[in-house]
This record gives structure tokens, sequence and C-alpha cells, in this order.
């Protein structure tokens, strides 16, 4: 279920930092930014590249807020331990975690 869910996350995050990286960069040209006054030290591919990793980690975060969001209480309350391996002082048993 945890790679399922980070696919959920993941996959949408990447194309929506694509169509990110092509909306901004039809309106900027990376030549023209700068940093502090500075013109940045990095290629046009840099620029991009970096710029892209920059959409898709806002991105997942955005979709990973999502997934957390989405969650039934039953699942963020339910105990990963099986119910016959949970110790003898589980304060709930058989309905949440120990």
């Amino acid at each position: 279920m945890f790679a399922q869910r980070m696919m959920w996350i993941a996959w949408p995050a990447f194309l929506v930092a694509g169509l990110f990286e092509i909306l901004v960069f039809a309106l900027v040209d990376p030549a023209d930014l700068q940093w502090f006054g500075h013109p940045l030290a990095v290629s046009r591919q840099g620029v991009y590249t970096l710029a892209f990793f920059v959409f898709w980690a806002l991105t997942m975060v955005s979709s990973g807020l999502t997934t957390l969001l989405s969650m039934s209480p039953f699942e963020v309350n339910r105990c990963p331990v099986p119910e016959g391996q949970r110790p003898q002082d589980c304060a709930r048993d058989g309905e949440g975690c120990c």
C-alpha cells in the first residue's frame, strides 16, 4: 500500500512539474536570472534541471498533504501490530495501536 501511495504522490507531481517547467520557461529566459544582483553561474540546462526538481518537490509536498488529509480515521488509528502479537498492556485492544 505504501508503494501505491507513493506513486499517487510522485507521478501526478512529476506531470505537473513538467507543465510548470514549460509554462515558466516559456516566459523566463534562464540567462536573465540573477541571484542577489549577480548572474547565475549555472548553465541554461542546469537552471532547467534545478527548476524541474524544485517544481517536482513542491508538487510532491502538495500531493502528499492531499493524500494524508484523505486518510480515514480508521487508517490513521489502526495498529500495525497483529492482534495476537500485541503487548498485554495495550491500551486499545482490538481497535487501535498500543
